[in-house]
């Protein structure tokens, strides 16, 4: 540990990125600063209002502020306003929420249209409601309508709103479904406003792609096209993207005009964990959440505001504790400066912490994401990021919340001990010099798209001319919704019979099926639910389960009821289970033929079973003990991406027969960490299984999956990304500087072997084979 006391309290306040810089290296660094990437600041570049904004419209955006729009703000709303699907593609701070703003408050004006506006979380849409009502501009009604808004309330919005700010499950549930009743607001339906498009991927994309063709469909049937404006600070190819997700043409909006501060971007890799090993003796390092609880603390006794991100709720508050342990060893009154911020607070919390955060009387939050979607806490001079976020998106929001008034920043990312973390901060150009991922989803994936045909057929019946908007799968998978008696073909189209409502068959932040409720043993309180897909990994006995902030332990799960109970707990670790996986191969869909041998993409049978948990220390991630779990095999049809080599070319490459399985189970291992690399997914959406001799394809065989029935776009994404992908696996195993391999390059927590057998010269043999003979 630094000497904190010998940090000045009261110093000067840092005044540049560089002061910053020189200020956290003068209170942390022992050599863990692998990379310092420094990003110019630039003027901006205003534009005259468009001569169809109305004057009063004008005149309220000045007096909040804003005395002209920037270049993009003005291109992307002309496009709108002329009728044009735009999306909105620059950088966090840019001002996109004027480029919707201002077609959308000048046609609520002049006219008697409405609008809509989604958003991917309850928080940003309640943002900006509160952000629109403070123009108070007459004849502008906006309303918000999510799962916290009373019958009153709804009944209000549905009858006068003319701006309603939703979220796409609201659309889907409480929308869609009651069109009939929504007539007024549809048929004067003008625009939508689907904003964060970036966070529509994976199963959850494809769902709300599918939602935001029932609403055109709806629309048609009240004689309107809405015009579509999609925001987002980082998304490729945003035309294609925004196109895929809505299924309709877009005009992409992407020279960013707005100023921006100087930002020195530093990547940070923890220093090895003094006295502490891991499974079968690897080195650990420090957790990112202990060394950006450290950062935060230096940076707070600097008089720096700060924000600390972190992936969990429970990380945002053990980082919090830390850092005011470490400040109250300094100066108690500091430790009272920092504090939490995350999903489950309460609304009027979360407001009190981010004006005391702009107002300086905070001066560091340990938070989630719930920090990271369009808050507006300007005034930020740096931004901690425990862990690489899961996306370029989610790096790029969350640095952003620092120097959004245009001032120098300072952001650092600091390395979890796993793969990708470690791969990235040692391959900066990854983060700096790429485009942004490609925004993957899956609208065909019959899991997903059966359920919501029987919505829409629920909503109106459908007939031929509405299938090509829900895509190629669509006549097929109808096929058999029909012969599984969902739905009824009529002379005049297929028909929902059943009396249950059809928009419950579709879970849009899963695929559906029975939720495992979480349910508290003492008072039988429904505390939430799981996925049943899930259950066995997130709600097995002994499991942390945390709601709300606070924290559970699962005492039974009964998967027979689809029930786990739970009771009060405050354990100061968390649980990872470990499962076993076999893989079958179903069908191949595509493939490409290397000289030394073969990548597939396909459809497989995956049977994995939980077979033990391990407890972890919250803050240091020592590993406190396994324990076993009895729990039944659970099967999934899915998608996957495989690479098989011939044998000579295995025996060419100097892996010997005893070694092929532990080499090739070190390669799964690491390509698994790395396919956030090339596409959208988080570590835990994947899985993986790799054989020395697989049954169906007679060779060593290295798979990795989707982890959701049907598939998610993952695998796919990996398989036509596949020399980027398994180049970066090989670079990053071989680049780590332990010995027999540790968890930042092969070792993984998931493992139901226990990490064993791994042979982390073996990998890099076979993928050096790979590689090297297929141009």
């Amino acid at each position: 540990m630094p000497d904190w006391r010998a940090v000045a309290v009261g110093s000067v306040r840092a005044r540049d990125s560089e002061d910053l810089l020189a200020r956290v290296l003068f209170a942390r660094d022992r050599g863990q600063v692998t990379h310092v990437e420094r990003i110019r600041a630039r003027p901006g570049r205003p534009a005259p209002w468009p001569d169809w904004v109305p004057p009063r419209l004008v005149d309220a955006l000045g007096a909040a502020g804003i005395p002209a729009p920037w270049e993009h703000q003005a291109h992307a709303a002309h496009e709108a306003h002329e009728g044009r699907s735009v999306v909105v593609a620059t950088g966090t701070a840019s001002g996109k929420s004027l480029a919707y703003q201002l077609p959308v408050l000048s046609a609520l004006l002049s006219s008697e249209a409405t609008a809509l506006y989604v958003s991917p979380t309850k928080a940003l849409a309640a943002d900006q409601g509160r952000a629109l009502c403070a123009l108070a501009l007459p004849g502008v009604r906006a309303g918000v309508l999510d799962g916290d808004t009373s019958r009153e309330e709804r009944e209000w919005v549905r009858a006068h709103a003319t701006l309603v700010l939703t979220n796409p499950d609201m659309l889907h549930h409480a929308i869609l479904p009651r069109h009939a009743r929504w007539r007024r607001f549809v048929s004067r339906l003008a625009y939508v406003v689907v904003d964060e498009c970036h966070g529509y991927r994976g199963v959850f994309g494809s769902h709300v792609a599918h939602v935001l063709r029932r609403l055109r469909r709806v629309c048609a049937r009240y004689g309107t096209q809405p015009v579509f404006v999609l925001a987002s600070a980082t998304v490729s190819d945003p035309a294609i993207s925004a196109s895929r997700l809505v299924g309709i043409p877009f005009v992409a909006v992407t020279a960013d005009a707005s100023p921006r501060g100087e930002v020195t971007f530093v990547l940070w890799e923890p220093p090895p964990a003094e006295g502490r090993r891991g499974e079968r003796g690897a080195p650990l390092r420090r957790t990112a959440t202990a060394e950006a609880a450290d950062l935060l603390a230096a940076l707070a006794i600097d008089g720096v505001r700060t924000v600390a991100f972190v992936r969990s709720r429970r990380g945002a508050e053990a980082l919090a504790l830390s850092a005011r342990r470490t400040l109250g060893e300094v100066d108690a009154r500091l430790a009272g400066r920092v504090a939490a911020y995350r999903a489950g607070y309460l609304p009027e919390e979360r407001r009190a912490l981010e004006r005391s955060l702009r107002s300086g009387d905070l001066l560091g939050l340990a938070a989630t994401n719930a920090l990271e979607l369009g808050v507006d806490v300007a005034g930020l001079d740096a931004v901690v990021l425990a862990g690489w976020p899961g996306t370029l998106a989610s790096l790029w929001q969350q640095a952003g919340r620092a120097g959004r008034s245009g001032r120098g920043a300072l952001a650092v990312l600091v390395a979890r001990d796993d793969p990708l973390d470690t791969y990235l901060v040692h391959h900066p150009s990854a983060i700096f010099s790429r485009p942004v991922e490609a925004t993957v989803l899956d609208p065909d994936n019959p899991y997903v798209l059966g359920p919501q045909l029987c919505a829409a057929a629920a909503e109106l019946p459908l007939i031929d001319e509405d299938l090509q908007l829900f895509g190629p799968a669509a006549p097929a998978v109808l096929e058999k919704l029909g012969a599984r008696g969902l739905l009824r073909r009529r002379p005049t189209g297929w028909f929902w019979t059943r009396r249950e409502r059809a928009g419950d068959l579709a879970d849009l932040r899963g695929v559906g099926g029975p939720a495992v409720r979480i349910v508290e043993q003492a008072t039988g309180r429904l505390l939430g639910t799981v996925e049943a897909g899930s259950a066995d990994r997130l709600a097995h006995e002994g499991a942390v389960y945390l709601h709300q902030g606070a924290t559970f332990v699962v005492r039974r799960l009964d998967l027979a009821k689809a029930v786990a109970f739970v009771e009060p707990g405050d354990p100061d670790v968390t649980t990872v289970a470990r499962e076993v996986t076999d893989v079958a191969v179903v069908r191949t869909l595509e493939s490409q033929q290397w000289e030394a041998g073969k990548v597939t993409f396909g459809i497989v049978d995956v049977t994995a079973r939980v077979v033990a948990y391990q407890r972890r220390r919250l803050l240091t991630g020592e590993v406190l003990g396994e324990r076993p779990l009895d729990l039944p095999a659970r099967e999934l049809r899915t998608r996957a991406v495989w690479w098989t080599l011939n044998a000579d070319v295995v025996a060419a490459a100097g892996v010997r027969p005893a070694a092929v399985a532990g080499a090739a189970h070190a390669a799964e291992h690491a390509s698994i960490g790395l396919l956030p690399l090339v596409a959208t997914c988080d570590r835990w959406d994947i899985g993986g299984v790799s054989t020395p001799c697989h049954p169906d394809t007679g060779m060593p065989t290295v798979f990795v999956h989707d982890g959701h029935p049907g598939g998610a776009g993952f695998a796919e994404r990996a398989f036509h990304r596949a020399r980027d992908w398994l180049t970066a696996t090989r670079k990053a195993i071989a680049a780590c500087a332990c010995s027999d391999g540790c968890p930042s390059c092969v070792q993984s927590a998931k493992c139901g072997n226990g990490n064993d057998p791994l042979d982390k010269a073996g990998a890099v043999r076979l993928l050096d084979a790979l590689l090297s003979r297929s141009a």
